[in-house]
């Protein structure tokens, strides 16, 4: 894994194989990943998006409950979990969206959403899980990235101790629904997840209809280019994002890499091009100054636009927040049509 400015690695990419190899049965082998610490830049099955409803789930049941994960792991739960810890910051949202926020009671150094999540205590880093302080904080339930998104092996250990673990790793957009609908069943509210998704999906639909009456400007989303260029990879959630959002996404020409040569870029000729790195210093000024790329496109005219890569590419209830943001930075038109408040993704109380 290469660290991008100002962010820690999350693992080493030769321990986890983060972005295809736990969830494709080994068939697919990374050479380079995006340097993202959100853990949201996934891989998506089928190079064309579409957003789902979510496999059905079987009827609400009453404890004890046995559930299969995202990793064909089988988390068995005696009791309505009370004491959870989430591991990743996409889980920490959907468990505070569905109202299980109360119950959490620790997260990650790198949570930063909701606010009331944030001073919770921290039991994992990029690179490490705190098993010991999990257990004593009497923890029910632990709710994990999957593909290596958390130490594989820390994770089997907190296991053979006997604290439930339920690992959730998202493909794409429809993975993002069915994963907010599996930890509402594991949590108990999973009424309240379906409400969620249901308000997503709607949401999803509003920006992708209006998205897809507006010409598809070719568009790169730089992802990190403090050393080698980062991109979509041609089958990646992100790829899909750019494309709901009325882009004609330029991708790296691999579906497990994300780096891309600036020979490939020019020759791509971006008439748009994205930050989502953005957050870490890089403007369009920057951009426009870098060796090479003078002569495309984006940079001739200026189409160079900042996001927030985190609602962008996190697996969770912003999700629809994030491709409103990327529609808008695409067709900059739709900001009148596409109101912030319109979009909400709400969960019953």
């Amino acid at each position: 894994m290469i660290p991008r400015r100002g962010r820690a690695p999350r693992a080493a990419l030769a321990a986890v194989a983060f972005i295809l190899a736990a969830c494709t049965s080994g068939s697919a082998q990374i050479t380079s990943t995006p340097p993202d610490a959100t853990g949201s830049i996934v891989p998506v099955s089928t190079g064309r998006p579409s957003i789902v409803p979510s496999p059905t789930l079987a009827p609400a049941a009453a404890y004890p409950l046995t559930l299969t994960d995202d990793e064909g792991g089988t988390v068995t739960l005696a009791v309505e979990p009370q004491r959870i810890v989430s591991l990743t910051p996409g889980t920490t949202e959907i468990l505070f969206a569905i109202g299980a926020g109360p119950r959490v009671v620790a997260t990650t150094d790198f949570d930063d959403y909701p606010p009331s999540a944030v001073a919770l205590p921290h039991v994992a880093s990029f690179s490490a899980i705190d098993i010991e302080k999990i257990v004593g904080l009497g923890a029910d339930l632990v709710v994990a990235g999957g593909n290596g998104f958390n130490p594989p092996d820390q994770l089997a250990k907190l296991h053979s101790l006997g604290t439930p673990v339920l690992v959730v790793y998202a493909r794409d957009v429809a993975g993002v629904l069915k994963d907010i609908e599996l930890v509402g069943r594991t949590v108990g509210r999973e009424a309240q997840a379906r409400d969620l998704t249901a308000s997503m999906r709607a949401g999803f639909d509003q920006i992708s209809a209006a998205a897809g009456t507006l010409p598809k400007p070719r568009t790169f989303y730089e992802i990190d280019a403090t050393g080698a260029i980062y991109g979509p990879a041609d089958e990646s959630f992100l790829t899909e994002m750019v494309t709901l959002a009325g882009g004609d996404p330029i991708t790296t020409g691999d579906p497990n890499k994300f780096d891309i040569s600036i020979e490939k870029l020019v020759s791509a000729d971006p008439q748009l091009i994205i930050l989502g790195d953005a957050a870490y210093g890089v403007t369009p000024e920057i951009v426009k100054a870098r060796p090479g790329w003078g002569t495309m496109a984006a940079v001739k005219t200026g189409a160079i636009r900042p996001v927030n890569d985190i609602v962008i590419t996190r697996p969770g209830p912003r999700l629809v927040e994030g491709l409103r943001v990327l529609a808008i930075a695409i067709h900059p038109e739709l900001a009148s049509i596409l109101p912030e408040a319109s979009l909400a993704a709400t969960a019953a109380p």
